[in-house]
């Protein structure tokens, strides 16, 4: 379970990574006495249309005709009532 979850955490980042387009802005340095650099990135996520519309399907219309008889041998359904 835990091989699988890794798996699947792996996957993400991955793909999540996969969709930036990132460029190093400055060079980092190990940090000082009195303190450090960080790297700067400038990270531009990947350009995703999403559409909306309108579909029509056809549905057929079925038509059921069921005449069960019930334990007594009278249609469940009787026409009469």
């Amino acid at each position: 379970m835990k091989k699988t979850f890794a798996a699947l955490a792996a996957t993400g980042i991955i793909l999540s990574l996969a969709a930036c387009d990132v460029d190093q802005t400055e060079e980092g340095s190990l940090p000082e006495v009195e303190g450090g650099n960080l790297p700067e990135y400038d990270v531009e996520p990947a350009d995703v249309d999403v559409d909306t519309g309108t579909k029509t399907v056809e549905v057929p219309t079925v038509d059921v005709d069921v005449n069960q008889d019930d334990a007594e041998g009278v249609p469940a359904t009787d026409p009469g009532e």
